[in-house]
């Protein structure tokens, strides 16, 4: 699994003009890609990585000041454009994979007792956010 990782302060996602997940102040966004190897064990794995890792303001994760996270499913990060002007999906799994999967970290992340909103899964979707920093990381398990 990979996941691009933002320090926000805000984000929200939107589908067809309503906002179907939205976090307000400092938190995560997180899209989320799976590939045909993944396992819910991964998936399991990410979702320690990302309610621990220290990347909030003062090196702080969001497990230790209850930061909400917005997780959003995104096959593109398999993309594989080295080759030609169109990038390749090959890497990516299909949507009866990866569904399941992030629905996995994303149900992980409740237990460890994140406040988590998600996008919809296959939609067309609309992501704002404000990157505090900037500060992006990708985070492969």
């Amino acid at each position: 699994m990979r996941a691009v990782v933002q320090r926000v302060d805000g984000a929200r996602v939107v589908v067809a003009g309503e906002i179907v997940g939205e976090i307000v102040g400092e938190g995560l966004c997180v899209l989320v890609g799976v590939t045909h190897e993944d396992t819910p064990e991964k998936a399991a794995q990410l979702a320690r990585k990302l309610w621990s890792v220290r990347i909030l303001e003062g090196e702080k994760s969001c497990s230790d000041v209850q930061a909400p996270l917005l997780v959003i499913s995104q096959f593109t990060l398999y993309g594989d454009a080295r080759k030609g002007r169109r990038p390749t999906w090959n890497a990516a799994a299909p949507g009866e994979v990866a569904e399941p999967l992030v629905d996995e970290v994303v149900a992980r992340l409740r237990e460890l007792g994140a406040r988590v909103e998600t996008g919809r899964f296959g939609a067309d979707m609309r992501v704002s956010l404000t990157n505090h920093g900037p500060f992006t990381l990708v985070i492969d398990v």
